[in-house]
């Protein structure tokens, strides 16, 4: 087993980000991938315990993380978003985790034979769900935006309340049961809580106002921020435990509805770290796992109950707290299936099982492998079932995967009617309106009209269809600006953008030395080298590749003033030439060109 701490954390890092990788290149879900490898390479082959090696700093390091995950989270709920979802949002948050924590509590006692005090802080723990598992998944499974938006905002809010359940059940087991506390000691509890929300938002609030104002330098503001994140979780979790999670919640939320642009800037900072924190958090929790917690699993009082938790509990307790609510019966279906757990409901566990056990209640000591049991179940069947039923029930994004092209003119509009004919889901930007108009005059109806920088556009526009984006206005650097800025979301490979203007009049072209999109097409093919060809009457032809007619075939026979656009490969998704790849192109795929009138 290592115990070399350095290299302890050496491979932590590999191993989570290995898997984040393993499960982007084969589609599967991400928490399902870092389970596993964690399991492996934890309980059952021995390599590692970071727990044990880690030691007294083990339990800080995860708190540290989880906090700083669910401030990235709670940044992202603006109220925009749920504009026209607001009684879904608070019912599920409020009834919803009532429901999920009196029907847990109950099948705790009835189903896996706790005790009534345990069973009800496990009860309590388990309505979490949390951005930890949410948020990969959803990225994953690419569902549609009000479904979406829900998991999202339960799975942040309800994280640090389903912790703040079990502290209270536990506060008033000691009260009821022990009488170990006195009712000033349970009044502290709320008192820390509202305290915990009101340091939240009070220093959401002057992080927010200072970056208004420019009281924060731009090289600090990522490092302040995350070490004020630290503050607000650590000064109400040590005057009571779980606290913090309220409060790094709160400060979030504070901040995601003060439109600061600066929270925007930092983004995708945030996004990386977050992952980053995720994948090393997954494999520490599971390797620190031990092999007879994995096989006490099996028992069947463990197995029943996660069975009643997946298929019984939460379906009940969404369907019913979401009645006469603005969410379809398909969308009720499948918010309440999705609820993963993840690194709250295992840290806050190992917590209590220690502490209730010191209290005397021997049966808390299975509350780590309950707790692992559900979290592994969900994880891994919510994870690979999320896409399939989405799609089933008609509330995932278009299955084929389309393109969004910024920027209104004769060379967009033709190439999103081609796109369009060849059935690819296709949307136009456009931030003029007498361009967006020039679109629907030809044809081609499906046309955005606002900035596609703005903050605005972000709550308005759904991009969850499209997986690649074309920059293709007539300017240089406005393409570059769209092509950096959306890289994060698309991914550097699926963001596409003109060629750069030539140097002919001996300017010097500052952006060929900057970041920006993949360079479409062939080299020096910019804006007006395509404009002038539709101008000359050329105009966009697909043609299908067989065993007997290959790409090269279809390449010899284009002209010299021929432009080859895209691919579309047989199972729907688009390929675009660029002046760096060299595509291939596969019997039964379809070549778009843009083409002579005599070749078409």
């Amino acid at each position: 087993m290592l115990d070399s701490t350095l290299f302890l954390f050496m491979m932590i890092g590999l191993l989570g980000i290995g898997s984040q990788w393993i499960a982007w290149r084969f589609q599967w879900p991400s928490i399902v991938v870092m389970s596993v490898v964690g399991l492996l390479a934890g309980p059952i082959f021995g390599f590692m315990n970071p727990e044990e090696t880690f030691a007294g700093v083990y339990e800080p390091i995860i708190s540290i993380a989880v906090a700083i995950i669910l401030f990235e989270g709670s940044l992202k709920l603006s109220f925009r978003e749920i504009k026209g979802l607001e009684r879904s949002v608070v019912r599920i948050v409020t009834l919803g985790a009532f429901l999920g924590w009196i029907l847990g509590s109950f099948t705790a006692h009835y189903v896996a034979g706790l005790s009534w005090a345990v069973s009800f802080v496990i009860g309590g723990l388990l309505i979490v769900t949390g951005p930890t598992v949410v948020l990969p998944m959803l990225r994953q499974a690419k569902l549609k935006p009000r479904p979406a938006s829900i998991l999202k905002w339960e799975g942040i809010i309800v994280d640090p309340l389903g912790a703040l359940l079990a502290v209270f059940s536990y506060e008033i087991i000691r009260f009821l049961v022990l009488e170990k506390v006195s009712v000033t000691e349970l009044l502290l509890f709320f008192l820390v809580s509202g305290f915990a929300v009101l340091l939240g938002w009070l220093l959401g609030w002057c992080i927010a106002w200072m970056f208004k104002h420019g009281y924060i330098p731009e090289f600090l503001k990522s490092p302040i921020v995350f070490v004020v994140v630290i503050l607000c979780f650590t000064i109400p979790n040590e005057i009571m435990h779980e606290t913090g999670l309220l409060s790094v919640t709160a400060m979030g939320v504070t901040m995601a509805n003060m439109n600061i642009s600066s929270i925007n800037d930092m983004r995708h900072f945030k996004e990386n770290i977050s992952v980053l924190l995720i994948s090393a958090i997954f494999i520490m929790l599971t390797a620190s796992l031990s092999l007879d917690t994995l096989l006490s699993m099996l028992e069947m009082e463990i197995l029943w109950y996660v069975i009643l938790m997946l298929f019984i509990v939460r379906p009940l307790s969404i369907l019913l707290s979401t009645i006469r609510t603005e969410l379809s019966l398909k969308e009720r279906i499948l918010v309440g299936w999705i609820a993963p757990r993840g690194i709250v409901a295992l840290t806050v566990s190992g917590y209590f099982a220690s502490v209730l056990v010191d209290e005397g209640f021997e049966d808390a000591s299975i509350l780590v492998p309950l707790t692992f049991g559900l979290v592994f179940s969900t994880v891994v069947v919510h994870g690979f079932s999320i896409t399939w039923l989405a799609q089933k029930l008609g509330i995932a994004a278009n299955a084929t995967p389309g393109v969004l092209i910024v920027g209104s003119n004769h060379f967009t509009i033709k190439l999103a009617s081609a796109l369009r004919d060849l059935e690819v889901p296709v949307l136009l930007t456009e931030a003029s309106w007498d361009r967006v108009q020039l679109a629907k005059q030809n044809d081609f109806k499906k046309v955005y009209y606002g900035e596609i920088l703005s903050e605005k556009t972000e709550y308005r526009l759904d991009l969850t269809p499209y997986d690649k984006l074309v920059a293709a206005t007539e300017l240089d650097s406005y393409n570059a600006l769209v092509s950096t800025n959306f890289m994060a979301e698309f991914g550097r490979s699926n963001v596409y953008q003109l060629s750069l203007k030539s140097n002919e009049e001996g300017h010097l072209n500052d952006l060929a030395h900057t970041t920006h999109g993949n360079i479409l097409f062939e080299e020096g093919m910019s804006w007006e080298a395509l404009m002038k060809r539709i101008e000359h009457g050329f105009v966009f032809h697909s043609e299908e590749l067989s065993e007997s007619f290959i790409l090269e075939d279809y390449e010899a026979r284009l002209s010299d003033d021929s432009v080859m656009i895209a691919i579309l490969k047989n199972e729907g998704s688009v390929q675009f030439f660029t002046s760096e790849n060299k595509l291939e192109g596969q019997p039964g795929d379809k070549v778009l060109s843009l083409v002579t009138r005599q070749e078409a």
